[in-house]
Parts: structure tokens; sequence; C-alpha cells
């Protein structure tokens, strides 16, 4: 009997074991980008170092008749980096510098390069990038699918920058593309954001750092347009710019402080400040900006502080390199129920103060936590498909602290199509890399070519192999 009951239970514990095992190796898979709202059970997720691998794994789902994603830093807020049940490639380690050309400014990079990596390259030999986000820690592929822009004013979004790149198709060949060759395809994998294969390295132009002196002030909105024009654009020794746009209580939609970048007149003082930063002051401003994610109060005094702060570095110099090293570890934030979404609203500059005017006056009637309103300039881009700058334009990019329920989801979406409808009326457009709260007829209203870059996607892509959560909400 002992001996009976000792089989029965070394049996059922064999069976648990297995069982415990199998579920281990079998459990889901979930993944979410840095937005939280869209947590996703996905297959597998591959991390690539090679182009061989690449190469396998994109077979490999052609054989199993799979779908892909491509992800980098997972920062688009979409679900443009993940697909159900589809296999997600990480290409955050296939990120070497492959061929580096000083004298001509020419760089080529592995796509899961970040610009920190390129800026440590090229800054002992005083070159800087041409265009990128405000902040250094994102891939090349992932800034290059987004058609990212920056601070600079003189050069337009990233499309303008790249000479070439190699594409992972969805048949697995590797193919060049270039204003020259395979041209098609250049305007749609610029800004496609992964749709069309896997950017595997990219060949960029590089410029000249550059000794900055800092231009900052406070300026009423209905000012700006006409001293951007006059003052900024039309001086050429203003290379880069910025302006930040209240979001407190007391001054809301109308106080601004600009900050330009001015060529500084002697250049050989370059030396002296290219040493790059790292963040700095990351404490203080997470402290200050969490007081204002829960007060008015706290927004009024983090506008005064920033305003005060940013105006205060009026006469300071700083190279352009450390210029594009925007900080970025103070907007780190970890909530249970919240989470921060980023939404970029593009509007012409003669229609900037009479825009604002009317969101102002929807917004009052709303109940949304604003927390930032940064404004950027982008130049006319007719060369990417999926182009948000249908001319030269302000760029508006707001930073939000919204609920993760379903009924803050939903409150928070019929506010931001509000604020899209107010943007259609002036003539501007959004950006596409966030939560898809935009219905189908903004999308149609903002990106009037986006029937034909589906189309031109399914003929390219005729499996529809790359797959993600952006193209299945809009692309039917």
């Amino acid at each position: 009997m002992l001996k009976k009951s000792i089989v029965i239970v070394s049996t059922l514990y064999g069976i648990g074991l297995i069982l415990s095992l199998w579920l281990y190796n079998h459990k889901p898979i979930f993944i979410e980008d840095v937005g939280q709202l869209l947590p996703t059970k996905v297959k597998e997720i591959h991390s690539a170092t090679s182009e061989a691998e690449l190469q396998s794994l994109v077979k490999e789902s052609i054989n199993n008749n799979e779908k892909i994603s491509v992800a980098g830093m997972q920062h688009s807020q979409g679900g443009q980096t993940y697909y159900p049940n589809g296999v997600v490639i990480d290409m955050k380690k296939y990120n070497k510098i492959l061929d580096y050309n000083p004298h001509e400014k020419m760089i080529t990079v592995q796509s899961g390069t970040t610009w920190e990596d390129i800026q440590q390259k090229i800054n002992p030999d005083h070159l800087a990038i041409r265009v990128m986000q405000s902040q250094n820690i994102f891939t090349v592929g992932g800034s290059i699918s987004v058609n990212a822009h920056g601070r600079d004013i003189r050069y337009g979004s990233l499309i303008d920058t790249v000479e070439s790149f190699r594409l992972l198709t969805p048949q697995g060949d590797i193919i060049n593309v270039s204003r020259t060759e395979n041209s098609n395809l250049f305007p749609l994998v610029i800004g496609g954001y992964g749709l069309f294969g896997i950017i595997l390295d990219v060949t960029m132009h590089l410029t000249d750092d550059e000794l900055y002196q800092i231009r900052s002030r406070s300026i009423d909105y209905q000012d700006y347009p006409d001293y951007f024009i006059h003052d900024v654009k039309n001086n050429e020794n203003i290379r880069m710019h910025i302006a930040r746009l209240s979001v407190a209580p007391d001054s809301f939609l109308r106080d601004m402080y600009v900050t330009d970048y001015e060529l500084a007149e002697n250049q050989n003082n370059l030396a002296n400040y290219s040493e790059l930063k790292r963040d700095t002051l990351a404490a203080p401003q997470k402290f200050m900006l969490g007081l204002s994610r829960y007060s008015d109060w706290g927004k009024n005094l983090l506008w005064d502080m920033q305003n005060k702060l940013y105006v205060g570095q009026d006469g300071n110099y700083i190279t352009r390199n450390n210029a594009m090293r925007g900080d970025s570890k103070f907007m780190e934030y970890d909530n249970p129920s919240k989470t921060e979404i980023l939404q970029e609203y593009f509007v012409p500059i003669d229609e900037f103060s009479m825009y604002l005017d009317d969101l102002r006056s929807m917004l009052e009637k709303e109940e949304l936590n604003l927390l930032n309103i940064t404004v950027r300039y982008v130049n006319e881009d007719n060369e990417a498909v999926l182009s948000y700058a249908k001319e030269d334009m302000f760029a508006l990019v707001l930073l939000i602290n919204q609920g993760k329920s379903k009924k803050e989801i939903e409150k928070t979406k019929k506010v931001i199509q509000k604020m899209i409808d107010v943007t259609l009326q002036h003539d501007g457009s959004y950006y596409l890399p966030y939560y898809s709260y935009p219905t189908q007829a903004q999308m149609d209203e903002a990106y009037p070519k986006n029937k034909e870059f589906f189309e031109q996607k399914k003929q390219f892509d005729m499996n529809e192999l790359f797959m993600n959560l952006f193209y299945k909400e809009y692309s039917q």
C-alpha cells in the first residue's frame, strides 16, 4: 500500500513538474510601449545582432505565415512597434557604426544605433548631427520611421538629411534605397512606421558642430509669429530655436518664452564647451513636474520657475551637440493608474495666434491634465508621403497626464479629437506616432495621401508580413 502511494505521488509530482515547465515555456508574452495603454500579447520577441540573423527571422516568419513588427526604444505610443500574436524584432543591439568619413561629413550606422552613440563618435571631430529629436536616446531606425524633426530651423525633417539606406524587404531580400535607387520606396519608408521592411543601416549627412550663444526672452503669444519670422528665421546666424507655451492657469496659452541659438562671434572657443553634457538637475525638475500633475498651484509655480530658469540662460554658450541633448530623466513617470502621453499638432505660422485662441476657448471647457507645451518650427516637406508639414509650420508638442482605465481613456480620446478638430480648422495636421485617438475622418483630412501610402504598402508587402496596430487601425 505504501509503495503504491509513493508511486502515485511520484507520478503526480512528475506530471505537475512537466506541466509547470510547459506552462512556463509557453506563458503568454505581453508587450507595451512607453504609453502603457495598449498591452498586447505577442508570440515572440527576438533581439537581433546581425544581418544574417535578421534575414533568417524574416524568412522564418514568411514560411510560418507570421506577422513581424520592428521595435527600437518604443517611444511611439500607439502600438506602432507590435501586433497581436506577431513576432517583435528588437533592434537595439543592432547598433554598430559601419563607416565614418569626417572629411565628407558622412556616417553609416546600423539602425539600432542611438543618436547618443553617434554624438560620442563625431564630437571629437567637431561634427554634429543635422536633424534629430530634442533628446538623443532614440534609435536612428525609429527616428527615421517617424521622420522626426527637432530644434534646427535650417534643415527640415529627417528625410532631408538621409542619403540612403538598406532595406530588408517582406520577401527577405536586401536592397539599396535612395533618391536614385528604388526611389519609390524612399518617401514611403521614411515616415513609414516600419511597414515596408526592416531598415538595416543608414547613410546620413553630418554638419559642423558650432558654438552658440543662447538668446532667451519672454514673449506674448500674439507677438510670437512676427518675432519668429523677422528676428529668427530671417537672421541667418540663428541656427536653432525652441519655445515653450504656458499651461499654467494664470497665463494659459498666453505667455511664452523663446530660446534662440545664435552663432557665437568667436568660434575658436568651441573646444572650451564641447565636452558632452549629461542630464542635470533631474531630481528638482522631477519634483516640480510632480507638483504640477496634481494642482493648479503646482502648474503656476512650475511655469514661474521654468520661465526664470530658461530666460536666465540668456547670454550663456552651448555647442550644437549639447543643445541637441535635452534632459529626459526628469520626465520618467511610473504610476499604476496613470500614464503620460504625447500629442503633436502642426499649424501654419500665420494661423498660430488664432489657433491658440480657439484651442484655449475649447480647453477651458474640458478636463485635461496638460503638463507642458513646447513649440518648434518645421520646414515644408513635400517628399515624405505621410508628410505632416504641408507648408512651413509651428509644431506644438503637448505632454498630457491621463488615467489608464477605459473610462479615462475614452474621456481623453474625446478631448483630443476636439483638439484635432480645432487644428484641422486652422489648416493644420497632427503627428502619427501616438495613441490612435484620431478618427479615420481626421486621418483622411490631415494626411490626404494616406490611402496612397496604404495601397503602396499592400502592393509592396502583398502578404502583409510587416504589421502593427497603427496599420490595423487606419489602413481599412
